[in-house]
């Protein structure tokens, strides 16, 4: 089998900001159901949901600048828990996020999956550079940006960023990540970065002394001095930009399969303009149970 995990909230954000959004109150709603059908429709069976229930997390209190959710359009924000509520009534399990983040959760749901014999491939489908860390060698674990239709293995990691899966949390811990709020290290972009890491793998075994390098680099001296003389920082925003693996999630595979709508569904659509929408999840459903 193969397991698919989403990230609820990149979801909802997508679908309130898309062009073809009229309805800023329900429209993102009925774009996230009728996406992760889309997932049904195309075979998948067992599907977890991970999202952001409050955006602050644990990160929060490892560095001030982390981002809070304070710039959220009250519009979207008010729908973070309407959206959980229409995917478990659509029968989808859901995984809110309250000390970890969405992030988090997928990481941890796929670590779960991955750890089942049974399970052939898991995909996080989530374009977040995060849960590139998780991609696996052996393509048990991949990354699908599933708007651009593009498949992130190992290979095609180490294409887009210049390093392996392992070394990503280095790679931000030095690029920074400006979506979640934190800097990085001044001078190190994303090309001396995937230079340096490729060649040491982590900040950890980069030598302070750049007369101890033995790979060719623009600005090598710099970056040498910048990495030795801030590691704290280095090693705090590499902790940041690690996914947690203790996020809640479903215990099994066997509870993330998808059996169809459940009680509850029905009132839902109808509040936010989804009866179209509810009777295409009645017929996938019909048609799986057949």
């Amino acid at each position: 089998m193969k397991v698919h995990l989403v990230d609820g909230t990149y979801e909802l954000f997508r679908y309130h900001f898309a062009k073809f959004n009229r309805d800023p109150r329900h429209g993102a709603q009925r774009g996230v159901l009728n996406t992760i059908l889309d997932l049904v429709a195309g075979g998948a069976t067992h599907i977890g949901v991970a999202t952001d229930h409050v955006v602050r997390s644990f990160r929060n209190d490892l560095y001030d600048g982390y981002k809070d959710g304070s710039d959220i359009d009250p519009d979207i924000y008010a729908q973070f828990p309407e959206v959980e509520e229409l995917l478990t009534r659509a029968g989808f399990a859901v995984w809110p996020q309250i000390t970890h983040e969405a992030d988090d959760g997928m990481a941890a749901g796929a670590a779960m999956a991955a750890a089942d014999p049974r399970v052939e491939q898991v995909v996080i489908c989530t374009p977040d550079k995060d849960l590139a860390q998780c991609v696996t060698a052996d393509g048990r674990i991949v990354q699908l940006d599933r708007r651009r239709e593009i498949l992130f293995d190992r290979d095609r990691v180490v294409e887009k960023f210049g390093v392996p899966p392992e070394s990503i949390p280095d790679y931000l811990g030095v690029v920074g990540d400006t979506a979640d709020g934190f800097p990085g290290l001044p001078g190190w972009g994303a090309k001396s970065a995937a230079a340096v890491l490729s060649r040491y793998g982590s900040i950890d075994d980069v030598p302070d002394d750049v007369a101890d390098w033995d790979l060719e680099v623009r600005g090598a001296a710099k970056l040498a001095a910048t990495l030795a003389a801030n590691r704290a920082d280095a090693e705090l925003f590499r902790r940041i930009a690690t996914v947690s693996l203790d996020a809640p999630v479903s215990a099994t595979v066997d509870e993330i399969e998808w059996h169809g709508p459940t009680e509850g569904f029905d009132e839902i659509c109808g509040t936010i303009g989804a009866e179209r929408i509810a009777a295409r999840a009645y017929k996938l459903s019909a048609e799986r149970s057949t």
